[in-house]
């Protein structure tokens, strides 16, 4: 059933979720990132393109609960890298909730909006987590652009790996911790709508990007990354 990618949509999308029902959502999905250990591979890339005691300016399209920001923006400080961290979410519910669970004393810049609203501002990377999934095909290849367009250092999708282990496991591992339904549901159709290795060059060929690496990281974290 894992042979062609799911196209259905997630109930996280539901333009009719209720703020406070989307903020569970998405705080439970932050907590599902730390026992996946979803920031490994980002971090990982930057430790590679960044140099302690320089300044870069980063976007993070799509960045829901804002995790991996705090996350950014707490590596950094610990290895002397300055970083000007900003987010970009459609979602309007994105920014009531990653402004709620952010301290004060953090300076990062949420915003509400379109990605491609924010071209031409100097990014050195540009960054996604747990977003490629949702988007169609054309949504997929639009975003590559921008990120080979705007990115000066580099961009980084770390995103699902659609494998069978992960897909029948995950119902288990979320009844352990207890997540909220709507988590559980969609965490295993994100799963079903991720892509493949052997699926991305093709993707990336569409975009017209022909340097870019496609790698898998544990636990069924399939990225993309150039430099």
């Amino acid at each position: 059933m894992l042979d062609q990618r799911a196209t259905a949509e997630e109930l996280m999308d539901a333009d009719d979720l209720p703020p406070d029902i989307y903020a569970a959502v998405v705080a439970d999905l932050a907590r599902v990132n730390v026992v996946t250990m979803a920031a490994r591979p980002t971090l990982a890339f930057l430790a590679r393109l960044t140099k302690k005691g320089q300044r870069y300016r980063l976007l993070d399209v799509g960045y829901g609960d804002g995790d991996m920001l705090r996350r950014i923006a707490d590596w950094g400080a610990r290895r002397g890298i300055a970083f000007d961290l900003v987010g970009v979410d459609l979602n309007p519910r994105s920014e009531a909730a990653a402004r709620a669970h952010t301290p004060p004393d953090l300076a990062i810049d949420w915003r509400t909006g379109d990605y491609a609203d924010f071209a031409g501002q100097g990014w050195d990377f540009v960054i996604s987590s747990l977003v490629a999934h949702h988007m169609t095909r054309a949504q997929l290849t639009a975003f590559l652009r921008f990120m080979a367009r705007e990115a000066r250092v580099g961009w980084l999708v770390n995103d699902l790996h659609r494998h069978g282990f992960a897909y029948h496991g995950w119902p288990l591992l979320a009844g352990l911790f207890g997540w909220h339904p709507i988590v559980r549901h969609d965490g295993r159709l994100s799963i079903a709508r991720s892509y493949r290795p052997a699926e991305w060059p093709p993707l990336l060929a569409e975009a017209g990007i022909s340097k870019a690496r496609v790698f898998r990281t544990f636990p069924f974290r399939l990225c993309v990354a150039s430099r």
